[in-house]
């Protein structure tokens, strides 16, 4: 492991993620933005004051290079996204291109036996599942939790929207789960039904099954399949922040996926609720956030639960606050660019510059069957400056050949390939002498 524990990283998640060794983290909770399209902003004088952060998706929230790093290194997962523009807008699929870029990165810092819990709402959570199905499988998904919670008024036109989704997936078939953390106390009017004591002194109730065959419940194992008992932030809990989340609940996840001493990661940490959560329950734990505001927050409320005697393990030390990525002590899986063509590099970002088409013919191919074109060939003078590439197919590459950029592409409107229209926008940059 190549981070500290309590140590709080603000910055970009995506840059911190990359940093951190593979393999190494147990469980991750993450509470992104939900492409709500809303502005957040926390109230004056609550002590989150100062925190705001925008949902709102556009083109510059993405770089190009990410469209070719999804498509080479999960198709499918490229066409999901994809999708989600005719089926939604073009706000989700820039909103999932920025969710799988990161995903990727927790599937390998995660351990073999670590779980990831996303948490979002009914806005993305259907789409957020074809992701994780996408990237985790779909053999790993666990639970689709619901988390219900109270409000008052009442919608003329629909049912009031008072729910949240968590979407539980381990990483292998051997993720670990504990039976026992995650069961909550039997309400009060239940416990007389456990009357028997083995002898352990354990509780237990003997209950028929449909076979005529008996099995013994005991009280302790007792898992409820709900969540609506978990109630949203409230009284001195709340600090202010926007999208905050109940300190009940994360202890519930924690304790379902992760011993004591585990490493617990929240990439979009916020205000510290997995933290504190995480300190509180004796694990280890790493924040992650892009705003200075968590820095502030983070310790308000580390140190409100250490005066409370909230911390059950020895006295917190002090909390490492960083804003520069962690560097990598594993073994790096990557292929040396000294033994690839330099045009190589700039492979992925024009695959994103072209939205997966041919520069020629403008058909939507995989990332592979893409080939990387010098408009000007370097035999007349032309470079590897990104500006003199371009991807073109198997086979508009084949008619290209060593013809000139304007005698190829008046051969595909010969042919009745290419027309006047250019829908990739990059008819200036491709007329090459």
């Amino acid at each position: 492991m190549n981070v500290k524990n309590r140590t709080l990283f603000i910055a970009d998640n995506l840059d911190i993620l990359r940093g951190i060794n593979s393999d190494c983290i147990d469980l991750i909770y993450l509470d992104p933005p939900f492409n709500s399209k809303k502005q957040y902003k926390a109230p004056i004088g609550s002590p989150a004051e100062g925190a705001s952060f925008k949902d709102i998706w556009t083109d510059e929230d993405i770089k190009y290079e990410w469209h070719g790093e999804i498509a080479e290194h999960n198709a499918e997962l490229y066409q999901i996204i994809q999708a989600s523009e005719a089926v939604y807008d073009k706000s989700m699929k820039i909103y999932l291109m920025a969710m799988a870029v990161r995903l990727f990165e927790m599937k390998r810092i995660l351990k073999p036996t670590g779980s990831i819990y996303l948490h979002c709402d009914p806005t993305a959570s259907h789409y957020l599942k074809m992701v994780m199905d996408a990237l985790f499988g779909k053999r790993n998904f666990r639970n689709e939790i619901v988390w219900c919670y109270g409000g008052r008024g009442m919608s003329k036109t629909r049912f009031n929207r008072k729910h949240d989704i968590v979407l539980f997936y381990g990483k292998t078939q051997n993720t670990f789960f504990s039976a026992e953390g995650a069961s909550r106390p039997v309400a009060a009017e239940h416990v007389g039904r456990y009357n028997k004591v083995d002898d352990q002194g354990r509780k237990y109730a003997r209950v028929k099954n449909r076979d005529g065959t008996y099995s013994d419940i005991y009280l302790s194992n007792v898992v409820r399949e709900d969540w609506w008992e978990v109630p949203f932030v409230r009284g001195k809990e709340r600090t202010g922040w926007p999208t905050q989340k109940p300190l009940a609940l994360l202890e519930r996840i924690i304790k379902a996926s992760s011993n004591e001493g585990d490493v617990v990661l929240d990439p979009f940490c916020g205000c510290a609720t997995a933290c504190v959560a995480a300190e509180q329950l004796q694990r280890q734990w790493i924040g992650i956030d892009i705003s200075p505001s968590a820095e502030v927050i983070t310790k308000i409320r580390l140190d409100d639960a250490s005066e409370q005697g909230k911390l059950m393990g020895p006295a917190l030390t002090e909390v490492y606050v960083q804003t520069d990525p962690p560097l990598r002590t594993d073994i790096l899986d990557t292929v040396s660019q000294m033994h690839l063509p330099k045009a190589h590099i700039h492979k992925h970002a024009l695959y994103g510059e072209q939205e997966g088409k041919c520069a020629g013919c403008y058909y939507f191919l995989p990332f592979r069957n893409m080939t990387i074109d010098h408009i000007v060939p370097k035999a007349k003078g032309g470079t590897d400056a990104k500006e003199n590439l371009q991807l073109l197919c198997n086979a508009c590459n084949s008619t290209k050949s060593t013809r000139s950029q304007s005698e190829f592409i008046a051969i595909l409107r010969e042919q009745g390939i290419r027309t006047d229209d250019n829908p990739l926008g990059t008819e200036n940059r491709l007329k090459y002498r």
